[in-house]
Parts: C-alpha cells; sequence; structure tokens
C-alpha cells in the first residue's frame, strides 16, 4: 500500500494512473506535447470538454508538476500551458498506449486523405 497526499494506493502502476484519470488529462498531455498552448486553443482540440472540467484538470496537473501555467503580464493577460520535465517523462506511455489502440482497434485508425 503506498500513501500519498492523504489517500490510499493499491500499487506504483494505481498512483501513477491516479495522475492521468479521467476522460482529458492523457488528451491533454498529448496536445501540449506539441508545444505551449493557450486554455481556448485545448478546449477547441479536446473538442467536447466543458472549460469547468478542462479548468479543473489543468489545476489539479499543474498541482501534479506535470505541467506549467505561464502568465503573461499583458492586458488582457495571456496565459500559457506547456509540459515540465516530468510531464514529458509521461508522454512516451501515452504515445504507447494510442499506438496500441490503433494496432487493436481499426476504428481508431485516422481516415487516409
Amino acid at each position: 500500500m503506498i500513501e500519498y497526499k492523504n489517500k490510499h494506493y493499491i500499487c506504483a502502476l494505481d498512483l501513477g494512473f491516479e495522475q492521468i484519470r479521467g476522460k482529458w488529462k492523457a488528451v491533454i498531455l498529448c496536445h501540449l506535447d506539441e508545444g505551449p498552448k493557450r486554455f481556448l486553443a485545448l478546449q477547441r482540440m479536446t473538442g467536447g470538454i466543458s472549460q469547468k472540467v478542462l479548468n479543473e484538470s489543468l489545476r489539479e496537473m499543474e498541482e501534479e508538476g506535470l505541467i506549467r501555467k505561464k502568465v503573461y503580464p499583458e492586458t488582457p493577460p495571456r496565459v500559457e500551458y506547456s509540459l515540465t520535465a516530468k510531464g514529458r517523462e509521461l508522454v512516451p506511455a501515452l504515445r504507447s498506449i494510442e499506438s496500441w489502440a490503433k494496432k487493436n482497434y481499426p476504428e481508431a485508425r485516422a481516415p487516409e486523405l
């Protein structure tokens, strides 16, 4: 049993999955792997995520040190999100799962253009 932030996890895998649990966190991390993004760009790219859920997901990943929020001193304020080193370490595992899904589920493959 592992205790982290007053929560108990069965094993390290359980703790690791907690960081990307939910529908959107892994998707957001993969989009940020392509470079820094602003809030509205992330919302458009994820297609269907509510502002509330995106805010919560970004805040939770920032608290875990997976992403960084940079606020530019401009009017109106410009905010960009990017991966930290810790977040970049996680992306290859996510891409591996993505490749597995494409291999094993033909529906997951993008149509040829």
